[in-house]
């Protein structure tokens, strides 16, 4: 058997252990790496690499960013801010047909800005959101799919952890990374917010209008989520300024928002504690799939499979954008099986090299699969939103969770489609600004 054919063997291998075994994809990928290097080369080379690539792994500077914007979104949490968030955008925009609905979108973009996972985003919304939305007699499938599509933006809203570990893995620029999703992370929330006012057209019955706040109300509100403005324009700032690099930005943003926590007398001890045992629960999730996903593109590299699918693909004579919708249709499928950033870190070895040689922007690029795997979340067998809404509001079938995700998938594809048409007026504009 020759190597690359090894390698696709490999990842057969490790894509039906991860769906039938309950071993996280980080040990998954590890051992099959370590094991592969073994059989190519030798086990004193699997240990070498090993030792390397951990000590690698946690040794750099740079990767304190992802602890750090991780850390201050836990401050964010248990501070209450996600409560507050919410009840702003209903008191603006609640008394609307589907208003509870487009609320939900909004504080999840808003929540997004700080947090940057999805699975967060739809726990947390989803015991805000949730309980509010049927208390006003929303239609389970409306009030469970818009918890789903909204939670996606913690990926596609800045800092976002998976265009973190995408920047670090492919030694492109964070701050650049973070300015190029701005954009087409504001076009799919308010694609997202669109489509529920679309489906209250045509269920009215689903989306009651609530209570007219007045103005008075609306004002009063504000105050409550500044911080969270201030936090996201600090953070942005200093990434455009070019005064300060990534890590040093999350430090600020990290700094601030435990200041504004303080000040407002919002964050026990307690909370203190609980958002410090998070941050280092989830930071060792990533550090692990980091290391696990290191290990197995080095034997993918061993193998020799990059280069010889480069090679094979180059033999067909595909023109580049066939090339290209051919990577995007393998992340959107593999999205569906297993958690955005594993995959993302597996396929990267093998595309990486593809994307270089068609000559297409790596920025670009990173936000565009960064949409394509998000998409994976709330899309079955496996979306991982949908099974986290579900779980938090236990009369909604996941069969309904599914079904309203799937009203919101027009909103992905037309993001993916002005970003594929437009490059530049959709990402590159603002990330060529960012230094």
């Amino acid at each position: 058997m020759s190597d690359p054919v090894l390698g696709l063997c490999a990842i057969g291998i490790m894509v039906v252990a991860m769906l039938v075994s309950r071993m996280p994809a980080a040990f998954v990928m590890a051992i099959i790496g370590f094991v592969g290097i073994a059989v190519v080369r030798s086990p004193e080379a699997a240990m070498g690499i090993l030792r390397t690539e951990v000590w690698t792994s946690f040794s750099k500077q740079e990767f304190t960013v992802i602890p750090m914007f991780i850390l201050v979104g836990e401050f964010i949490f248990y501070a209450g801010y996600n409560d507050r968030l919410f009840h702003a955008t209903y008191t603006w925009a609640g008394h609307r047909r589907g208003g509870l609905a487009i609320a939900t979108m909004l504080a999840c973009a808003g929540f997004s800005a700080i947090c940057g996972s999805n699975t967060a985003t739809a726990a947390t919304m989803s015991a805000v959101a949730i309980p509010s939305m049927k208390r006003y007699n929303y239609h389970a499938i409306l009030r469970a799919g818009a918890v789903a599509a909204g939670s996606t933006l913690g990926v596609m809203i800045p800092p976002s952890i998976v265009l973190v570990v995408y920047g670090l893995y492919t030694g492109q620029s964070i701050g650049k990374l973070f300015v190029g999703t701005l954009i087409p992370g504001g076009l799919l929330t308010v694609f997202l917010a669109l489509t529920v006012v679309v489906i209250c057209r045509r269920h009215p019955d689903w989306g009651p209008e609530g209570p007219n706040a007045t103005w008075g109300e609306r004002l009063r509100c504000i105050p409550d989520v500044l911080d969270i403005l201030v936090l996201f324009l600090v953070i942005m700032s200093a990434l455009l300024s070019g005064f300060v690099t990534a890590t040093e930005a999350a430090a600020v943003g990290c700094t601030l928002g435990l200041l504004f926590c303080l000040l407002r007398r919002r964050l026990s001890w307690h909370a203190f504690t609980m958002a410090v045992y998070d941050t280092l629960r989830i930071s060792c999730l990533v550090f692990m799939i980091l290391v696990g996903a290191t290990l197995f593109g080095r034997f993918m590299n061993v193998t020799g499979l990059p280069d010889a699918v480069a090679q094979w693909i180059g033999g067909l004579a595909w023109p580049s954008w066939a090339v290209l919708l051919t990577m995007l249709l393998c992340y959107l499928v593999g999205g569906c099986f297993m958690d955005a950033l594993a995959f993302l870190l597996i396929s990267l070895p093998i595309f990486s090299p593809l994307v270089a040689k068609m000559g297409y922007d790596p920025v670009w690029f990173g936000e565009v699969i960064c949409l394509v795997t998000t998409l994976g979340a709330i899309t079955p067998p496996v979306g991982i939103s949908c099974f986290v809404v579900a779980g938090m509001s236990k009369e909604v079938p996941m069969e309904q969770v599914f079904k309203g995700a799937m009203y919101y998938l027009p909103a992905y594809i037309i993001t993916f489609l002005l970003m594929l048409l437009s490059p530049y007026w959709t990402v590159l504009a603002l990330s060529n600004l960012a230094r």
